[in-house]
């Protein structure tokens, strides 16, 4: 069984990004479903301060440790996680085995192009990879109709949806249920990545936990939303140490 930590009243996994597919792929080959989330310090303060959301969060089935934060935190609450399980790094290592064992994939979020260019990118990397299907993230309740449609006709096993937080969650948690597919996952801005419009960091950075200081010298527009990272780490200070609300 998938072992979690509770951190600020979100249930995180303790899997690594090889446990994590793992998981996965027994679903996918399983014929059941499941909900993937990759939260970050920034998503779990957001549900620790909106229960609502929390318990959107936790009706995934899997939910990844996405930033250093969140390692961390998970060793101030006695439960190390020992790596971060970041949802770019399980989607890069799924498609892998998704294109061996001919599984097929549907793209949906980021804005209109994006999809079809990641399409191009990961096609190119990995050959044999079945991408059935595109749509950006741009939608009204009209389209959102079609865009379900479109996925039920493809039947993909696993979904990726790229909406950005909390939008991504919520829609998975709302329409999963509705969708012949076996696996939805949230990944923020991943398709972006996949389509070469965003750089990765460096590894050097990603391996020192300063992935997040990489992004705020490219991005500096992103300083306030860095905010969330101190907070975050107040915040687990303070219960550890004070009590409250877990």
């Amino acid at each position: 069984m998938d072992k979690t930590v509770n951190i600020l009243g979100v249930n995180i996994s303790t899997a690594t990004v090889s446990e994590a597919v793992q998981i996965i792929s027994g679903t996918i080959s399983s014929g059941k479903k499941m909900g993937v989330f990759t939260p970050n310090s920034e998503i779990i303060l957001s549900a620790y301060k909106n229960e609502n959301f929390k318990n959107i969060i936790n009706s995934a089935s899997l939910c990844t440790a996405d930033g250093i934060g969140v390692i961390y935190a998970s060793k101030i609450f006695g439960t190390p996680i020992t790596k971060r399980c970041s949802g770019y790094d399980v989607s890069l290592e799924l498609i892998k085995q998704m294109a061996d064992n001919n599984y097929s994939l549907y793209l949906f979020g980021a804005s209109p192009g994006v999809a079809e260019a990641a399409k191009k990118k990961i096609e190119e990397a990995n050959p044999g990879i079945n991408i059935v299907g595109c749509h950006d993230g741009y939608f009204d309740s009209e389209e959102e109709k079609n865009i379900i449609n479109d996925i039920n006709e493809k039947t993909p096993n696993v979904l990726f949806v790229c909406l950005g937080s909390p939008k991504q969650e919520k829609w998975i948690y709302d329409h999963l249920s509705d969708l012949d597919i076996n696996v939805a996952m949230g990944l923020g801005g991943c398709l972006d990545v996949y389509a070469g419009n965003v750089k990765r960091a460096p590894q050097i950075f990603i391996n020192l936990g300063l992935e997040w200081f990489y992004r705020l010298i490219k991005e500096p527009k992103r300083f306030f939303r860095m905010l969330a990272l101190p907070k975050f780490m107040l915040t687990v200070l303070k219960i550890k140490f004070f009590g409250g609300k877990k």
